[in-house]
């Protein structure tokens, strides 16, 4: 059980000099934390209180915890784990070896602590939960929800995370708050005829002074009251830059609208979204107020849509060595000007790209700052080979040699696997296909190579949206004048992306028992013989008949022995 470093229970526990020491060690540490810096993704931390509660159901001891992943402004402050069934408290758990208990075994398997590497999170059949054993667990919670309240252990409540939003700030940049603050009348709103209320360019002091800079622009400030006609002065705060965000995107259907904010029409014909990308760490920001705004428009009858976007992406925080999200609050950014300065922004950008998949975290590390630049270079050098090489755009699969023939075959089958990559964000795995690319044109003979040019064409194109830069260069080196960017994204033959070989699954009686590489298009006839003719599968059929098989071509057969 974890309780927020705020919570005033913590005050009443009684703990042990050891145990108090480290807690209020650790709560001075996590009062420096910003509330995104604590709910962001990334490994837990907290401290043992050496105090225990007392789970009301089994009558069990659990360890209590000070966690500051946990805040005392949600709820009751304090979060029950189930660390074999959510992923952050299991890995909570690994960390300070605390007991997990697995209280939902998968349909058909058998789970233990010993042998999870990971937490289980679908549903399952409940076990070691006393009365409730053996219930499917999505009935179980309604079950267990009931027996507590008959029971009066506790009582249910919804809780909201819904808070007032502070939307003024005391800066500069930002959408003025367009109201008038006149000593005879009060607050009193800008005429609508008066809007949109522009901020000055001309008389801007950007000194601290622990106020809006506005608030000593005369030419700003100074206007007469809407109502009564006296001197007034406008409000000298800006707007949080939520309240643009939260609604750009209707902007940009229709940015030139001097009239209105956008064209009905034209966000008819736009919206919503196809694929809206992001980091978690807006979930209960930015991206709360974006579709608020919407909701809202529609409701008052200026959108047809009432969701923005049809598809959200979060992509994965930074992390620095230690495991810790990247932010300023913290002092551990690195700085992307000094990374572009020593290496270049292409090697930024790779080395980024190559970390992790575009969902998960990135664990930063100087090491594949040097990857991505021996890559780059990699690419470079072959670049220079390839200029003085004849370009041969009508290659001939039967004619090439058997180097020539498997560098054409890994080209165009790397072209499909970037296309298709870009398109699902996947852009660890489209440049892990270019070095495997560049692996396979290594063993080319270039004296006599009829696909290594094209090859370097092909694969500078498709590395041009990784590496712009690079592949501007690469581009001139091989002796184009106009951009790399005018060209046309390089399609790719149909024929030679065809594997020669695939992997074959071998069941009998409905078991895997061997996997092995086939021809592909072989016929059945074909692949019985060799799943007959396996080691391993011998031994499964050993006095037995095989009575029946049944073949899915280029992907199985199962073998039915009596």
């Amino acid at each position: 059980m974890a309780i927020a470093p705020e919570n005033k229970l913590i005050k009443s526990l009684k703990m042990d000099s050891e145990h108090k020491g480290a807690v209020e060690e650790y709560i001075k540490k996590a009062s420096k934390k910003t509330e995104m810096d604590r709910t962001a993704t990334g490994e837990k931390d907290g401290v043992f209180t050496g105090a225990y509660a007392i789970n009301p159901l089994s009558g069990e001891r659990v360890q209590l915890w000070v966690a500051d992943y946990v805040l005392a402004t949600y709820g009751t402050g304090i979060v029950m784990g189930v660390p074999a069934h959510d992923q952050r408290d299991f890995e909570f758990c690994r960390k300070y070896g605390i007991p997990i208990k697995v209280v939902i075994q998968p349909p058909g398997g058998r789970l233990s602590p010993e042998n999870m590497k990971e937490a289980y999170t679908e549903p399952g059949t409940m076990v070691n939960s006393d009365i409730f054993c053996g219930l499917f667990s999505t009935e179980g919670i309604n079950k267990i929800n009931q027996y507590v309240v008959e029971k009066g252990l506790g009582r249910l409540k919804t809780n909201y995370k819904l808070r007032d939003w502070l939307i003024s700030r005391q800066r500069y940049w930002g959408a003025p708050i367009p109201m008038i603050h006149c000593p005879n009348c009060g607050v009193v709103p800008v005429p609508e005829s008066d809007l949109p209320v522009l901020l000055p360019e001309g008389d801007i002091d950007f000194t601290p002074k622990g106020r809006s800079p506005l608030a000593d622009s005369k030419e700003f400030m100074d206007v007469n009251c809407p109502e009564c006609g006296k001197r007034a002065e406008r409000d000298p705060d800006t707007m949080d830059t939520f309240v643009c965000s939260s609604w750009y995107f209707l902007r940009y259907t229709d940015p030139h609208n001097s009239k209105e904010p956008f064209s009905k029409q034209k966000a008819k014909e736009w919206l919503p979204v196809d694929k809206y990308i992001g980091g978690i760490e807006h979930a209960c920001g930015h991206l709360l107020y974006f579709r608020f705004f919407t909701k809202f428009l529609h409701d008052i009858g200026w959108l047809e849509v009432d969701e923005p976007a049809l598809e959200l992406f979060n992509h994965g925080m930074v992390l620095d060595k230690e495991g810790k999200v990247m932010s300023k609050s913290l002092g551990n950014v690195i700085s992307p000007a000094d990374i572009i300065n020593k290496h270049g922004a292409d090697t930024a950008r790779i080395a980024m790209y190559f970390a992790a998949p575009s969902e998960r975290e990135i664990l930063w590390s100087e090491e594949g700052i040097v990857g991505a630049a021996r890559f780059l270079n990699r690419i470079y050098r072959f670049a220079e080979l390839a200029k003085s090489h004849t370009l041969n755009e009508h290659i001939k699969q039967k004619e090439l040699s058997p180097s020539d023939l498997k560098a054409y075959r890994k080209l165009n089958q790397t072209i499909k696997k970037v296309e298709g990559d870009i398109g699902t964000l996947q852009f660890n795995t489209a440049i892990a296909s270019m070095m495997e690319l560049l692996n396979i044109m290594d063993d080319l003979d270039l004296r006599n190579s009829e696909v290594f040019k094209l090859c370097m064409k092909k694969l500078a194109q498709i590395l041009a949206p990784f590496a712009p830069h690079m592949a501007e260069e690469i581009w001139t080196i091989l002796g184009y004048r106009d951009s790399i960017f005018k060209s046309e994204w390089p399609g790719y033959d149909r024929e030679a992306v065809k594997e020669e070989e695939v992997t074959f699954v071998v069941q009998v009686n409905g078991k895997l028992r061997a996997s092995i590489k086939i021809p592909v298009n072989i016929s059945k006839e074909e692949a019985e013989k060799l799943a007959l003719s396996n080691e391993r599968v011998k031994r499964f059929i050993k006095d037995k008949k095989i009575v029946k098989s049944v073949f899915v071509p280029n992907k199985l057969i199962n073998l039915v022995a009596r």
